[in-house]
């Protein structure tokens, strides 16, 4: 606010001038409302609308591709091209531009869940960040737990590689996981997850992967009786804001986002882990077919993928594999 004095004849008007701007940051995503991701997304609003108040309009649209009609790969360029503000994304579809993310898409390579937070909030994550800024312009703001992925099909139950072959597996549009599901012996076919429970629902794929809450939340299990726990996957999103905006934020309003991200982070990981044993319950419910491998199991289908692993090793170094495993 400024105050401009003005003098008209005798008399002093003083006038009142509102020069505050309200800051407008939109949060785009793809997911069901209920989705782990989703429910961090408002815990993110809540904490910066306590923070800024009036300050920032906030607003999450967490399932674009059903609001706008948008394919889920087109956010991240949206965020890159200023048209959204932020979003989150899963890692796989941006190893094209940043090849150091591939390293979540080595399948049967995460150690652990919180042995990946350590290192996301620690050395491997600030490589991500330089990375992102310079080859794309974004600021990662935060890595969020994409869950550990796992089979599910219509067909049979799956225990070996034996058992996938000639299954139409739905992938992400990524060379790797393409390459993955043919060394398994599936048929790859990219679909969009706009597109994925429509496909499913029709049979035109015949199996899909996904964290146990999008198998879940998706509805895809009404479809597919048979899920297979592999954990091949760990899937890391990431919390992106486009740059520019974000350097015209003021020095308040960055500091309340980089404190309202901390708690948001902390409860989306929560929600992850919690909601891998609360939807195994829900779907031994729906009489799905939930088959846990055996560690000799388990090994024939790393033996199955060992020279892909190696493969993308060479190129990746070893330097990044140490910091998962």
């Amino acid at each position: 606010m400024c105050v401009i004095s003005r003098k008209v004849g005798e008399l002093n008007y003083i006038m009142i001038k509102n020069t505050h701007r309200i800051v407008d940051i939109k949060l785009g995503g793809y997911q069901p409302v209920t989705s782990v991701h989703n429910r961090a997304a408002e815990v993110l609003k809540i904490e910066l609308t306590e923070r800024v108040g009036d300050d920032v309009n906030f607003q999450v649209d967490g399932n674009m591709t059903l609001s706008s009609g948008i394919k889920a790969f087109d956010l991240p360029k949206l965020v890159e091209s200023g048209n959204l503000s932020m979003c989150y994304f899963a890692s796989s579809y941006l190893a094209d531009r940043v090849p150091e993310v591939a390293i979540f898409d080595m399948p049967f390579v995460i150690g652990s869940r919180q042995k990946v937070y350590q290192a996301l909030d620690g050395e491997l994550g600030k490589l991500f960040e330089e990375k992102f800024l310079k080859e794309m312009g974004v600021r990662i703001l935060a890595f969020w737990d994409n869950g550990l992925r796992h089979f599910s099909n219509r067909v049979r139950e799956i225990r070996s590689p034996i058992d996938c072959e000639e299954l139409k597996i739905r992938s992400m549009n990524s060379e790797i996981h393409q390459e993955f599901f043919s060394s398994l012996g599936f048929e790859p076919v990219y679909v969009d997850v706009a597109d994925l429970v429509a496909q499913v629902k029709s049979g035109e794929i015949d199996a899909q992967e996904n964290p146990l809450t999008n198998t879940y939340n998706f509805g895809t299990y009404k479809y597919h009786r048979y899920i297979t726990l592999t954990g091949h996957f760990y899937g890391t999103a990431f919390l992106m804001v486009n740059e520019s905006m974000y350097d015209d934020w003021s020095p308040e309003i960055k500091m309340a986002m980089r404190e309202s991200v901390k708690v948001a982070t902390q409860k989306q990981r929560n929600f992850a882990e919690a909601e891998d044993e609360q939807i195994l319950k829900l779907l031994n419910d729906c009489d799905n077919i939930i088959t846990v491998l055996t560690p000799a199991e388990l090994e024939v289908f790393k033996s199955a993928v060992k020279p892909l692993v190696e493969y993308h090793r060479r190129n990746l170094g070893d330097y990044l594999f140490s910091l998962v495993k």
